[in-house]
């Protein structure tokens, strides 16, 4: 496979390496100076300093989606991927429901850590759970979402997986080779939780990564490096995330060959990556634009926070009015219909004051938040 190079468009962003992101192989010449330019022509305007106005955001506070059985679910992430559950409540009232865009809601909500990192179970008790997701289901499906597990050991990761006959995404766990020197030596897998959310773990070696991951510890799990979504078009997403919520781009790749298919577990994949970084992280978000394989199926248009494929990224601002009111003017489609303020009595569980949820140009939810 030969190598090709990649195109980093931030000025003096950090590089956060991703194993989804690192591989950057066989594209012909044509096909990747064609995407380059796109680029290149695409997010050439001048940032929109969403920071003057107090929109931006600062960091991801939670990673979450809806599941089917949340005991069953914080079960699988402490006894298997030693997540360590923090809280355990139950929400219901109009705010809520109001909130998620689920009329006459009633939630119950596990919080998980790991490392520095949160991740949110949402289990709908009333209405019951929505639809499952799609099986079988794809990376380049527009739905797809995943987060990305940081591990200090890859063999003893994988041999957890293995004990615990975990359904795998990528067949073997995979290793960047030294032709890509950027990330030669970064290994991942991606895999399914018992309800066949998309999940991946990775492993940094010595110089590759943020620097948290290289911290004196005794863990085999570290913490959550990144989530990253499939999305049918880069340069839309750029512009919500940089010009709106002021997150900037980071690293940008394009990812061919087999070991890209292997950790897909796609034939003939060829995938647009973009690092989206918020001023503090790690996590940070990914888009992923699979250019090939054809065929990956659009986010449906009727998607409730209640169906098993929803997941919402949490990112925290400080004036959360600005960053609505900023959102709005750009036409953004709003799943709540104004900030709703959180009952008094739930703001420390839920850990905001504040919130309102959007979806982003690929129909990815996002909730805004100031605590």
């Amino acid at each position: 496979m030969s190598l090709v190079s990649f195109a980093r468009l931030s000025t003096r962003a950090p590089h956060i390496p991703c194993a989804a992101t690192r591989l950057i192989t066989g594209l012909s010449g044509a096909l990747f100076a064609a995407a380059l330019i796109a680029l290149l022509v695409g997010w050439s305007a001048p940032l929109a300093h969403a920071q003057e106005r107090g929109a931006a955001v600062q960091r991801v506070q939670t990673i979450g989606f809806t599941v089917a059985d949340v005991d069953r679910e914080a079960a699988f992430f402490t006894r298997v991927l030693q997540f360590e559950k923090i809280a355990d409540f139950r929400l219901v009232g109009p705010a809520y429901g109001t909130l998620q865009g689920v009329f006459n809601a009633s939630m119950r909500i596990v919080h998980l850590r790991l490392g520095d990192q949160l991740v949110e179970l949402t289990q709908y008790v009333s209405p019951p759970t929505g639809r499952p997701i799609p099986v079988p289901s794809y990376s380049n499906d527009q739905w797809f979402q995943h987060m990305a597990i940081v591990v200090s050991d890859m063999d003893a990761a994988y041999k957890i997986l293995q004990d615990n006959n975990v359904q795998q995404i990528s067949a073997y766990p995979i290793t960047i080779p030294p032709s890509n020197p950027g990330a030669a030596g970064i290994k991942a897998i991606k895999f399914h939780d018992p309800e066949r959310h998309d999940l991946e773990l990775i492993y940094f070696p010595s110089g590759k990564g943020n620097a948290s991951w290289h911290k004196s510890s005794n863990k085999l799990f570290l913490g959550l490096d990144h989530t990253a979504m499939t999305v049918s078009g880069t340069e839309a997403g750029v512009a919500f995330y940089r010009d709106l919520l002021g997150l900037k781009v980071g690293t940008v790749t394009l990812n061919t060959g087999t070991t890209q298919e292997v950790l897909d577990g796609l034939f003939n994949d060829t995938c647009l990556v973009t690092a989206m970084l918020p001023a503090s992280a790690p996590p940070h978000v990914e888009f992923l634009d699979y250019k090939t394989p054809p065929g990956g199926r659009p986010m449906p248009v009727d998607t409730k926070a209640n169906d098993l494929w929803h997941w919402q990224t949490t990112l925290v601002t400080k004036d959360i009015q600005a960053a609505a009111d900023r959102l709005r003017k750009a036409g953004a489609q709003f799943i709540t219909p104004d900030i709703v303020s959180i009952p008094q009595e739930t703001q420390a569980e839920l850990g905001f004051k504040k919130a309102l949820m959007v979806r982003d140009p690929n129909g990815h939810a996002i909730r805004l938040i100031e605590e």
